[in-house]
């Protein structure tokens, strides 16, 4: 027996990511969402625009972030996470480790979030 997701069922999923409205740059992984605030080193605001959903790059589908330029850093750290979340829930990737200085900026590049068709 084949196995199937039509698109509908993938792109909820990636929907939700979309609906994010800040993106969190931390030193750790939050716990949840409450726990942002205790690793944040830097923080902006994202918009729908942002947010890309098509096919994915071998299969399934994807949503694309777009860059995300000149995020000032409030606290000095290492980054090792970005954080994207809703008002409520969160969505974690690590990203490679920076340290970060208070009072400078940062940029966060594009990145896909993936889901492959059932195999």
């Amino acid at each position: 027996m084949a196995k199937k997701s039509d698109d509908f069922f993938l792109d909820g999923t990636l929907d939700r990511i979309a609906g994010c409205i800040q993106l969190s740059v931390c030193s750790a992984e939050p716990v949840d969402h409450a726990d942002i605030a205790n690793v944040v080193l830097a923080e902006g605001p994202l918009v729908g625009g942002d947010f890309t959903v098509s096919d994915g790059d071998t299969s399934g589908r994807k949503v694309r972030m777009g860059q995300q330029a000149d995020l000032p850093i409030n606290t000095s750290g290492s980054a090792t996470h970005v954080v994207q979340d809703d008002g409520t829930n969160i969505h974690v990737t690590t990203c490679p480790s920076q340290q970060l200085t208070s009072g400078g900026t940062v940029t966060v590049p594009a990145y896909d979030t993936e889901i492959a068709d059932p195999t």
